[in-house]
């Protein structure tokens, strides 16, 4: 009887350890995502002064930062993706990587931008603009933007942290021309996190 209480204690404890290591490190993600958010909006680059307190993020939820695998494209040809200025800018699929939000399997397309490859500061920038179902309702009707980099992928895998999701600089102003989210980069899953909706009317 002992032994069985015994191991019965340990087995709590062990639990409560865990739990409680859980919560900590939930904390402190909670935490850096609260950082980020006040850094983004501090220092926007388009958004200024008092225009700031139009700037919006959902609440930090990490169960939108996700590991997903990474397949790589072999894209030599290359595109052109459409703006909001209706013009193209030339970009290469860089390759897919797959994940799941909410028990829905996701797929998604990275980019990599041609003219950004000559730059040796971008040149391992790779860019993700996707709409999902909140786009038009919560979130900016042109979609939202992440960015990662190629040493992100470590092993065929690699982190996509939504709570970072931005808003293009169309958003805030008509006089920017911005890629648009291709149709196959269209998530059908709502992402609660990262920026919402601009809430200034734009001119």
């Amino acid at each position: 009887m002992m032994k069985f209480l015994s191991g019965t204690l340990t087995l709590l404890l062990c639990l409560f350890t865990a739990t409680a290591f859980s919560q900590k490190g939930n904390s402190a993600y909670v935490q850096s995502i609260n950082d980020y958010v006040r850094n983004y909006i501090t220092t926007h680059e388009v958004v200024k002064g008092a225009d700031r307190k139009h700037l919006h993020f959902f609440a930090p939820d990490s169960a939108y930062r996700v590991v997903a695998t990474f397949e790589p494209i072999d894209d030599k040809a290359g595109f052109k993706m459409p703006t909001s200025q209706q013009t193209f800018q030339p970009y290469f699929r860089y390759g897919k990587i797959r994940f799941t939000i909410n028990g829905v399997p996701c797929e998604l397309t990275v980019y990599q931008s041609k003219s950004l490859m000559k730059n040796e500061q971008y040149k391992s920038y790779l860019f993700i603009p996707f709409t999902d179902r909140t786009t038009g309702d919560e979130t900016y009707d042109g979609g939202r933007y992440i960015d990662v980099s190629i040493p992100d992928i470590t092993n065929n895998r690699i982190e996509i942290d939504f709570n970072k999701a931005y808003n293009p600089y169309c958003c805030y102003s008509e006089g920017y021309s911005c890629p648009i989210p291709p149709k196959e980069n269209a998530l059908a899953v709502a992402i609660r996190a990262g920026e919402m909706k601009y809430t200034k009317p734009v001119h």
